[in-house]
């Protein structure tokens, strides 16, 4: 009986296309590590503003380009929220 090696196992790819459960899954995770109300407040809308305009726009991957255009957006958009 012959064994399949490793190497030629079909491995199970990252995801690249985030959908709205994977990223709210993604909000739950990180609002129920905080502790203060106020951060889990502000860290929910800011993550709410996101999500909205992720999901408004065609994607393929969250990534690092996405996000930087993200910031930029937000900069335009409110200014004063950044740092």
């Amino acid at each position: 009986m012959k064994h399949k090696s490793r190497s030629s196992k079909q491995r199970k790819q990252p995801k690249t296309r985030l959908r709205l459960p994977d990223l709210e899954f993604s909000k739950t995770a990180v609002l129920n590590s905080l502790t203060s109300v106020d951060g889990q407040r502000g860290y929910g809308h800011a993550i709410d503003e996101f999500v909205d305009w992720y999901c408004s726009e065609p994607r393929l991957a969250l990534n690092r380009t996405v996000v930087l255009r993200y910031r930029s957006y937000a900069a335009r958009s409110e200014p004063q929220l950044l740092p």
